[in-house]
């Protein structure tokens, strides 16, 4: 039998629980390996997620943004404990680490966690009406009484902005919004604390995206719910989200207040995403960073800072040297050597 690996980093400190926290992520890594070969040996791997550490706050929204394919979904998918082991690092969730959770307390942890995945319909199963869709979590984990559940469900979908009488109905009778607060209903039924949101509105037209932001933000203040808001638009993570981190190939090299970030942007990679934000003014002309070459390979990552291959302030020491965090500001960090002290 093959050896394990160990991708833990040498000065990897493990966090002690906070209680000011919901969340807290610290040098969280999930690789997938590469096989080759007529007998499938390991030839590589997929650093998907890479070192990513946050805190979260209880009744807080944070925005996670990023091109496609720098590692948000998986990342949200690790935390949530849904893409198998994770490679290093730890999740802790109200002061547990989930990982060291047995079958049984991580079932019971389940209703606490829940996800809203970016595509509806693909997300419903086109066989279960409705109400099913929604009740069978409920069901499953004994949450309310059988004499209750009717009314129960009643209740969650009214407040996701859907009617009783939708129960009997199959997704396929849905618009995508409609589909969409299905979605958030069936995880609101769970009474969850934490709630990952994949790109939740990515697949809808711009007036229901309001409407559903506004929805997430109705809920979230009602039942004191916490989000890790995973989305490519910049303008809805600047109105729903209280603290902003942003990913490039695996890594979080900035993280901050939202207020923090998109006032002053430290990041060469967050500087570049910001300037492609359309401003509503045909008088204003915009200063576009725009980024040479392509996003570089998560399996064969650059050596030293992974933005080097594309940073207008490369230097030598980034091509050798990966940066680490830094906080410029108070809770403001970036990764990044151009506000290393000693440089």
């Amino acid at each position: 039998m093959a050896e394990k690996m160990n991708f833990q980093d040498p000065g990897f400190t493990p966090i002690e629980p906070d209680p000011q926290y919901i969340l807290q992520v610290n040098g969280l890594k999930k690789y997938f390996p590469i096989k080759g070969g007529m007998i499938g040996k390991t030839t590589g791997y997929v650093k998907a997620v890479d070192g990513v550490t946050f805190n979260l706050k209880r009744g807080t929204t944070m925005g996670l943004v990023g091109e496609s394919g720098c590692g948000k979904t998986t990342t949200g998918r690790t935390i949530l404990r849904l893409s198998g082991e994770k490679t290093a690092g730890q999740v802790l969730f109200k002061g547990q680490e989930i990982y060291d959770l047995s079958s049984k307390e991580l079932r019971a942890l389940r209703t606490k966690m829940q996800i809203i995945f970016q595509d509806p319909f693909s997300s419903l199963s086109p066989r279960m009406p409705v109400g099913e869709i929604i009740g069978e979590a409920v069901r499953e984990h004994n949450l309310v009484p059988k004499e209750e559940f009717d009314d129960y469900i009643d209740q969650v979908m009214d407040n996701c902005g859907l009617q009783s009488f939708h129960k009997d109905r199959y997704p396929h009778e849905f618009s995508g919004g409609q589909r969409q607060r299905i979605c958030i209903a069936r995880a609101l039924a769970l009474n969850p604390e934490f709630i990952v949101c994949d790109e939740p509105v990515s697949a809808l037209d711009v007036s229901i995206q309001a409407q559903i932001i506004n929805l997430l933000k109705d809920l979230q203040e009602k039942y004191n719910l916490t989000y890790l808001f995973i989305s490519h638009d910049l303008s809805v993570v600047e109105h729903i989200s209280d603290a902003v981190g942003v990913m490039y190939l695996g890594n979080l090299v900035e993280y901050g207040s939202t207020e923090d970030i998109f006032r002053n942007p430290l990041h060469p990679y967050t500087k570049a995403l910001f300037s492609a934000i359309p401003v509503p003014d045909p008088t204003v002309k915009m200063n576009r960073i725009v980024l040479e070459g392509s996003i570089p390979s998560p399996a064969n990552p650059p050596s030293g800072c992974k933005f080097h291959t594309r940073c207008a302030y490369c230097t030598e020491r980034c091509k050798q040297e990966a940066p680490v965090q830094r906080e410029v500001e108070p809770g403001h960090y970036v990764v990044c050597h151009l506000y290393d002290e000693n440089a």
